[in-house]
């Protein structure tokens, strides 16, 4: 899903993911927003008043295609980059030509992996900053990036992926997985275990899979406790950068595996992709990259063609609820399934239980659950076996669901809706 539809608004608060020991949640109630100060009190309490809005009068500009966007390139040194009209143009190996071809059933390269995959795959490997909208292929510029570098004979760890949560982990360790097929190429999903499969650190085994990918508190306990070398890593990702480098988010993790392979491995290829870079962290990014490219797309926050945004105004929870249940919740059951993305795991549970005491059927994972029972949420949901699935901000990246085709941010003041209209 989040390959192809505009992705949830980010919400201010300080954010807990999923590899991270959190607190219990203090519920804050915000400030009312501006508009409900302003509206008539009688009129915002009455649900049948509340309406949807399409922002047609917002003057908002629709993208038809993701390849339909203005790409800037920003090149550091002297190198020619040529951009790839066919994946033969990139001199990939035979193996990873057919796992492309047979596996993912790519033709060509989208515009961003055109421009992108030739600044991954040629020497000197320079870093590479690449700021892309969701559903551009910025996951297969990286796991194409990160197959190519690695040397299927030796076996020992060269090539490092960093993801936010646990479930993007494994969502791109699948795509490598269907990627390198032919390639011989061996990989582990570094994510924190659930409690059947828990293994104390120091009973673990050295790591001898050649790409590893996983969420910055496992890599980062692995790398400590000499489990995960990382003296021949060649390739360093962060997927979603913005969150890996965010100051409430996993920036002195992030830094320190950063700076911990740099110097272990005599330097390696850094590569930070994200959808959105905010000023904190591109001038961040500015001071850990020296002498690395940018790839940047202007169109990143504009939305599909086949994308519908709307919004309702709601005074309170309870109008939201009402809302939920009386104006959207049926059409989405007749329609495919819907994910909503609420803020707190109390808000998660709270939605949750007055669905489903209406008789409405839907799950709902948060951080507070344990391991197995978020991969069993999820796998049923991805199975089509629910409908719909209320969840805070772990699925808010890097979620790919093709049948989703309601999208509910449910926030303080407003219902924000995505519908995918044309399938």
């Amino acid at each position: 899903m989040a390959e192809n539809a505009a992705p949830p608004a980010k919400a201010e608060e300080k954010r807990s993911w999923a590899d991270e020991e959190s607190d219990e949640e203090k519920e804050a109630a915000a400030p009312p927003s501006q508009a409900a100060d302003e509206a008539q009190p009688s009129e915002l309490k009455k649900i049948e008043s509340l309406s949807i809005s399409d922002g047609k009068d917002s003057g908002e500009r629709l993208l038809d295609d993701p390849d339909d966007s203005e790409i800037k390139a920003v090149t550091s040194g002297a190198t020619v980059y040529t951009s790839a009209v066919t994946f033969e143009d990139l001199k990939l190996s035979d193996e990873l030509i057919k796992g492309l071809y047979v596996e993912m059933g790519f033709s060509k390269p989208s515009k961003i992996q055109a421009i992108t995959l030739p600044m991954i795959l040629t020497p000197p490997y320079k870093d590479l900053v690449a700021q892309a909208h969701n559903g551009s292929g910025k996951t297969t510029c990286f796991a194409l990036g990160m197959l190519s570098r690695v040397d299927p004979k030796r076996k020992i760890p060269q090539a490092i992926c960093i993801c936010p949560t646990r479930e993007l982990a494994q969502q791109n360790h699948a795509v490598l997985l269907k990627m390198g097929k032919y390639t011989g190429i061996t990989s582990m999903c570094a994510i924190p275990s659930d409690s059947a499969n828990y293994i104390p650190i120091n009973k673990r085994p050295p790591v001898s899979e050649q790409v590893v990918i996983g969420t910055p508190g496992t890599i980062k306990k692995w790398t400590s406790a000499k489990k995960l070398s990382t003296r021949d890593v060649k390739i360093l990702v962060f997927d979603e950068a913005d969150h890996m480098l965010a100051e409430d988010g996993f920036r002195d993790d992030s830094e320190r595996i950063m700076k911990e392979i740099q110097r272990s491995s005599g330097g390696c290829q850094v590569l930070l992709f994200s959808a959105t870079f905010d000023e904190a962290v591109k001038a961040f990014v500015s001071r850990v990259i020296k002498d690395g490219n940018q790839i940047f797309v202007k169109k990143e926050e504009l939305t599909l063609e086949k994308v519908k945004q709307y919004k309702v105004q709601c005074p309170d929870e309870l109008s939201k609820v009402e809302v939920t249940k009386d104006k959207i919740f049926e059409f989405g059951q007749k329609v495919g399934q819907t994910i909503i993305f609420v803020r707190t795991r109390n808000s998660a549970r709270m939605l949750h239980q007055s669905l489903t005491e209406e008789g409405y059927e839907c799950t709902s994972v948060q951080g507070a659950l344990k391991q197995e029972d978020r991969d069993q949420i999820i796998k049923e949901f991805k199975d089509g076996l629910t409908k719909v699935l209320i969840t805070t901000d772990l699925l808010a990246r890097g979620f790919d669901q093709r049948q989703v085709l309601n999208l509910f941010i449910y926030k303080i003041e407003f219902i924000f809706i995505y519908l995918e209209i044309v399938l």
